[in-house]
C-alpha cells in the first residue's frame, strides 16, 4: 500500500467506481422528472409560438385584426394565449371561462421590432416580415412577377423567391448582380425600384438624416451611398461608425411603428387537457446502464494502471538520481519528458547544475584564498625568522614593510568577511538621508593620485542609503580605475539622475578589459591577468564585493569596456 503505483491505481478504482454509482443512482431518481419538466418548456415548441405571434405583429397593424392568427396558433399548439399591453391592459384572449388560468409571468415579451435573438437567433433587430409602407401594390408585384417569368425563361437554371412585401428576386443574389444574364433584357427592370417602394425609401431617408443631425458634430454625416437599394429587410449603413448604423435601425422602426401591433406581453398555458406524462426506467435500462457502468469502470480502471505506471518510472529515475546526488555525484541528470514531471526534472537537473557548478567555485575559493593568504604570511614570517636569527635588523623600515604586510591580510580578511555576511543575507546597512554627490566628493578627495587626473562631475542627488557602504562600493571601483589607468590619463566620476534612479558612472582611459572577461569581472579573485601580484592586481574581491553593495540597496552595477579604451563602471541606484 506504500506504492504510489498501488494507491493511485486503487485510488482511481474507488473514485471511478463512486461516480458511476452515483450516476446511475441520480438517473433512476431524476430521469422520470427531468423528461417530464423537458416536455412541458420544450424550447422548440416555445420558439414556433413565439415566431408565430412574431409573424402576427408584424403583419397587422392591431393584435384585434391579428385575432384569428394568434387563435390558430392557440388551437395548432393547444395552448390558451393572452396578450397585455406594457401596464397590464388585455389586448387579445384565446381562452374562455372553461380555459386553464394563465400564469402569473409572460412567457415572453412580443415586438417586431425588437426580436428576441435567444428565442429566434439569425432574426437580426427587427422581424424582416414587418414591410410595412414597402408592401408593393397588385399591380406592382403582378409587373414584377412578369418580369420574373421572363428571366426564367431566359435561364431555367436560376431560382426565383418572393421577399415579404411581394418582389420577385434571384435566390442567393444581390441586386443588379446580373452580368451572367447580360442578354435577359428584363435583369434590370426586376430590380428597378417601385413607386411604392421609391416613396417609403424616401421617408427612411428623411427620418434617417434627422436622426444623424442631432448626434454629435464628429458623427454628421451621411452614409457613403445611402440606404442600401432594395435590401429594405436588413437596410444598413455603409461606411459609418456605430452611432449612425444605430440612426437607421431608428428610422426603420420609427417608420415601421404604425404598421405594426403594439409591444405586448404574452401569457402562455400549458398545453390544456394534456396530463403529466409519466416516464419509468424499465428493466432493460437498468441492465443497460450496470451494462455501461462496467465497461466504464474497466476503462477507468485500465486507464488509470497505464497512467500510473507512465508517472511511477519518472519519478523512480528521479528517486535514483536524488540518491545518487546525496551521494556526491554532481554528474547525474534525468530525462522526465513532458509535463509536471518533465517540469521536475529540469528543476532538478538545474539544481545539479547548480551544486556542481558551487562546488566548483568552492574549491576554487579555498584554493584562492589560500594562495592570496600564503604570500603576506611568507613574507611575515621569514622577515621575522631572519629578525630572530640575527640576519635583519628590526630597524624602522623593517617594521613598516611588516605592518603594510599585516594590513594587507587585514583587508582580505575584511573583504572575505564582507562576503561571507552578503551570501549569508546578514550584510546590515544603516540607511540614512545624504546626499550623494558629497560622497562622490569625499571618494575623489581620498583617491587623488599625482600621475593621473582624477575629478568628479556632479548634480545634487539625495537619497536614502548607507553613505559608509556606498563609499566602500563607489571606491572599489575608483579605486580600480586608478590603479589600471597609466600615468598622463583620466578617471572621471560622473554623477546625475535618470529617470527614478540615481546613476554613478566611474569611467577611465586605462588598458580596458577584454569582451571573453566582462562576463567576470565582479566574479570573486577574477583578474584579467593572471600573473598580477596583489600590490599591482588587488585581490580580485573588490568588484564582488561592489556588486553585492550595491544589489543590497536595490541597485545595479554593469560595465562597458573596450581594450585600449578604457572602461565604464555604472551603478544605477533607486531613489
Amino acid at each position: 500500500m506504500k506504492s504510489l503505483l498501488v494507491r493511485f491505481f486503487l485510488f482511481s478504482l474507488v473514485i471511478a467506481a463512486c461516480s458511476i454509482a452515483l450516476t446511475a443512482w441520480l438517473a433512476s431518481q431524476a430521469t422520470t422528472g427531468a423528461i417530464r419538466q423537458e416536455q412541458g418548456e420544450a424550447l422548440a415548441t416555445d420558439a414556433q409560438i413565439y415566431d408565430g405571434l412574431l409573424k402576427a405583429a408584424a403583419t397587422h397593424r392591431s393584435w384585434a385584426a391579428a385575432k384569428s392568427e394568434v387563435d390558430d396558433l392557440a388551437r395548432t399548439f393547444n395552448r390558451r394565449i393572452a396578450l397585455t399591453d406594457r401596464n397590464g391592459k388585455p389586448l387579445l384572449d384565446t381562452g374562455n371561462a372553461s380555459s386553464p388560468p394563465l400564469p402569473v409571468n409572460p412567457k415572453v415579451s412580443v415586438d417586431p421590432l425588437n426580436v428576441d435573438s435567444w428565442l429566434k437567433p439569425g432574426a437580426g433587430k427587427i422581424d424582416p416580415r414587418a414591410v410595412g409602407p414597402f408592401m408593393l401594390t397588385d399591380d406592382e408585384h403582378a409587373k414584377l412577377r412578369s418580369y420574373a417569368d421572363r428571366l426564367l425563361q431566359c435561364n431555367d437554371k436560376i431560382t426565383i423567391v418572393e421577399q415579404p412585401n411581394r418582389r420577385p428576386r434571384l435566390a442567393n443574389d444581390e441586386p443588379g448582380n446580373l452580368s451572367q444574364w447580360e442578354d435577359c433584357t428584363v435583369g434590370d427592370q426586376l430590380y428597378t425600384l417601385t413607386p411604392t417602394e421609391t416613396a417609403a425609401y424616401a421617408e427612411l431617408h428623411g427620418l434617417f438624416k434627422g436622426c444623424v443631425s442631432r448626434l454629435p458634430q464628429t458623427y454628421r454625416f451621411g452614409p457613403k451611398d445611402g440606404p442600401i437599394p432594395l435590401d429594405w429587410e436588413i437596410t444598413t449603413v455603409k461606411y459609418s461608425d456605430p452611432p449612425v448604423a444605430e440612426c437607421m435601425d431608428t428610422a426603420r422602426r420609427e417608420q415601421l411603428r404604425p404598421w405594426v401591433a403594439e409591444y405586448a406581453h404574452a401569457f402562455i398555458t400549458e398545453p390544456t387537457g394534456a396530463g403529466p406524462q409519466t416516464i419509468d426506467l424499465s428493466t432493460t435500462g437498468t441492465k443497460q446502464i450496470i451494462l455501461v457502468a462496467l465497461g466504464i469502470l474497466a476503462l477507468a480502471g485500465f486507464a488509470s494502471w497505464i497512467t500510473a505506471t507512465q508517472l511511477v518510472r519518472p519519478i523512480r529515475a528521479l528517486t535514483t538520481a536524488t540518491r545518487r546526488t546525496a551521494e556526491g555525484d554532481r554528474t547525474v541528470r534525468v530525462d522526465g519528458g513532458a509535463g509536471e514531471i518533465g517540469e521536475l526534472a529540469k528543476s532538478f537537473n538545474a539544481m545539479s547544475e547548480k551544486l556542481a557548478e558551487t562546488e566548483r567555485q568552492r574549491q576554487a575559493m579555498v584554493s584562492d584564498v589560500a594562495h592570496e593568504l600564503r604570500t603576506p604570511l611568507g613574507n611575515i614570517t621569514g622577515w621575522l625568522e631572519a629578525t630572530q636569527d640575527g640576519l635583519a635588523e628590526p630597524d624602522p623600515h623593517l617594521i613598516d614593510m611588516l605592518l603594510e604586510e599585516s594590513l594587507l591580510l587585514q583587508r582580505l580578511v575584511d573583504d572575505l568577511h564582507d562576503l561571507a555576511q552578503a551570501d549569508a543575507g546578514t550584510l546590515r546597512l544603516h540607511p540614512e538621508p545624504i546626499a550623494l554627490d558629497d560622497v562622490v566628493e569625499q571618494v575623489v578627495n581620498s583617491q587623488q593620485n599625482r600621475e593621473i587626473l582624477l575629478r568628479a562631475e556632479t548634480t545634487p542627488v539625495h537619497l536614502s542609503a548607507d553613505p559608509v557602504r556606498l563609499r566602500q562600493a563607489l571606491g572599489n571601483l575608483v579605486a580600480n580605475a586608478v590603479r589600471y589607468t597609466p600615468p598622463g590619463g583620466e578617471v572621471v566620476v560622473k554623477l546625475f539622475q535618470e529617470q527614478s534612479n540615481a546613476v554613478l558612472e566611474v569611467a577611465d582611459t586605462g588598458t580596458g578589459i577584454a569582451p571573453d572577461d566582462l562576463p567576470h569581472v565582479f566574479d570573486r579573485f577574477w583578474r584579467a591577468d593572471k600573473s598580477r601580484s596583489r600590490r599591482t592586481g588587488g585581490s580580485g574581491l573588490g568588484l564582488a564585493i561592489t556588486r553585492h553593495l550595491v544589489e543590497a540597496h536595490g541597485g545595479t552595477v554593469s560595465v562597458i569596456s573596450e581594450l585600449g579604451r578604457g572602461s565604464v563602471f555604472r551603478i544605477s541606484l533607486p531613489l
